[in-house]
């Protein structure tokens, strides 16, 4: 759950709709979809995730600060 906490914080500071975000990450627009609906993603997954959330972040660095 945490991950999907995450998830919805990135797409909300970057303003990117959920079907962008799984299509980018994993080619599966449904994934946040899924997520919000209880899919875990696998270990490989939430690798991926937290690497696209890295790479793309451009809040100027806030990394997960209270907003």
């Amino acid at each position: 759950m945490e991950m999907l906490w995450k998830i919805e914080r990135f797409l909300r500071d970057q303003q990117m709709p959920p079907t962008k975000f799984g299509r980018l990450v994993a080619r599966d627009p449904r994934l946040v979809l899924d997520m919000r609906n209880g899919r875990e993603p696998r270990p490989e997954m939430v690798g991926r995730i937290e690497a696209f959330i890295g790479n793309n972040r451009q809040d100027g660095g806030r990394n997960g600060a209270a907003a």
